[in-house]
């Protein structure tokens, strides 16, 4: 077990990220009391694995362990959901890049965004939520979800994508006003 010695560092290390580690996985179990169980195991996980932290990004590594603990929990307790890839027939491209993010921040429609959010893959979701609500760099994305760092920017482009058409569907709205095409969901977390 561990020493006496390492638990203050695993409390200076690892306890101030439980916020960010709940949010992570409110966001892929979509269930406040699912969330609560997988950050719950997430940490003991992190703690009986503590003595093998070789140092470097402590929230990067939580995070990673929060996000396999979700999708193994996922797999166990939910093995159909999730199960339809995203459907580009439904939502193909829209070549004028219409932003109803901001749209919808301006209507202070925080339900809305929430909903489309739930409504993208769960892959774009994930790097959604690392990206503009934890502001975690590509670098520590990349290494949290395994994937290389060119593809975390192209699953963040996809992400955004799909959500502004997710959102323009929920809507129901034909034209929207334009206006950065590349411009960052930077005010979920104040909307989420």
């Amino acid at each position: 077990m561990l020493e006496h010695h390492q638990l203050p560092n695993f409390e200076q290390a690892v306890l101030p990220h439980l916020d960010a580690a709940y949010n992570l996985a409110r966001w892929l179990t979509r269930d406040e009391r699912d969330a609560q169980d997988v950050v719950q195991e997430s940490f003991l996980r992190a703690f009986r694995f503590f003595p093998g932290f070789r140092g470097g990004d402590a929230r990067a590594w939580l995070m990673r362990i929060v996000r396999n603990t979700c999708y193994t929990w996922l797999h166990a307790n939910r093995p159909l959901q999730d199960a339809t890839e995203f459907d580009e027939n439904l939502f193909p491209p829209d070549s004028h890049a219409p932003n109803p993010e901001e749209a919808v921040l301006q209507n202070d429609s925080a339900a809305l965004l929430r909903m489309a959010l739930e409504k993208i893959p769960p892959v774009y979701r994930e790097v959604l939520i690392l990206r503009e609500l934890e502001g975690m760099s590509y670098k520590e994305i990349a290494h949290i979800t395994g994937m290389p760092a060119g593809t975390v920017m192209s699953s963040l482009s996809r992400a955004r994508g799909h959500l502004r058409q997710v959102l323009r569907t929920l809507m129901n709205v034909d034209t929207m006003p334009s206006s950065l095409a590349n411009r960052r969901c930077e005010r979920m977390s104040a909307s989420a």
